[in-house]
């Protein structure tokens, strides 16, 4: 058993690690874009550029790993909504200005050019289909071992809700869906991670040294998170490109933070081993 629960241990610290590294494999790729092709407007705007593939890639790889991670705490359950969004994220793109694109944008407005269309439309199929089998899944497997408790309703809920809202807006209005949906997914995405990691600094630490300044890491982390999403959408919602490119350096800055939260992470549960495998060890101990 003790081989189990070091492998399990194992495990959780190269998936929480994994994190980290997709990130900075995600900051070379744009770190690249930008010396070869020039500035970004934003983080999202890679994938207009030869950084798409390392864009979607890593962000596909954040999902998969939030998912392993799963869990039945409240902190879980907003990791597994996360995940559910990354996906979207990574294959709605940004709309872009007419300018930006040489084919333009019918009307002269923003869009997302049609050549992306296809790719997006068999993207998002794919996604909500093995999002709906994979709620269905976890749900009949949670109910033949008897863990189907409130937990896993709110969680499975959850996930539901957001499968079915974001179907829904596409399906009835692809238009708005295309414009706004990667915007809204990524604000929601660093707000579920800024109330993790809020969460996490809410626990007590009582006497504790160790403890204390890691809460007080997840706190910064949760603060820092909260600035850099408030200063995207002050960008948006001023409308104007202001000479330094502050939706870019806001992204960027949410994007580090997530992986700061994830050293974190990896420091304060490194010994940890999952719950259940100690259990099981238990009686075979006694």
């Amino acid at each position: 058993m003790r081989l189990r629960s070091t492998s399990t241990q194992r495990t959780y610290r190269y998936v929480r690690l994994s994190l980290v590294g997709v990130i900075a494999f995600l900051a070379v790729s744009l770190t690249v874009e930008i010396v070869t092709g020039g500035p970004l407007a934003s983080v999202s705007a890679a994938f207009y550029t030869p950084a798409r593939d390392v864009l979607v890639g890593s962000l596909c790889a954040v999902a998969l790993a939030l998912l392993v991670l799963s869990g039945r705490s409240v902190e879980q359950m907003l990791l597994d909504v996360a995940a559910l969004l990354a996906p979207v994220i990574a294959f709605v793109p940004t709309p872009v200005a007419p300018a930006d694109i040489a084919a333009g944008c019918a009307g002269g407005s923003s869009c997302v050019p049609e050549q992306f269309l296809p790719g997006i439309a068999n993207s998002l199929i794919s996604l909500g289909i093995v999002a709906v089998v994979g709620i269905a899944t976890v749900s009949i497997v949670a109910l033949a071992r008897g863990t189907f408790d409130r937990a896993m309703i709110v969680s499975v809920a959850a996930a539901g809700v957001v499968v079915a809202a974001l179907g829904g807006w596409w399906m009835l209005s692809p238009s708005t869906f295309l414009l706004g949906a990667h915007n809204a997914a990524a604000v929601v995405f660093f707000t579920l991670i800024a109330l993790v990691a809020a969460l996490a600094a809410g626990q007590p630490a009582g006497s504790d040294s160790r403890r204390t300044r890691l809460r007080v890491a997840y706190g910064v982390i949760a603060a820092g998170i909260a600035l850099a999403l408030a200063l995207v959408i002050g960008v948006v919602v001023a409308g104007a490109e202001p000479a330094v490119p502050l939706f870019f350096i806001g992204e960027a800055a949410a994007l580090l933070l997530f992986a700061v939260f994830w050293v974190v992470q990896t420091i304060e549960f490194w010994n940890d081993v999952d719950p259940r495998a100690r259990v099981a060890a238990e009686p075979s101990a006694a």
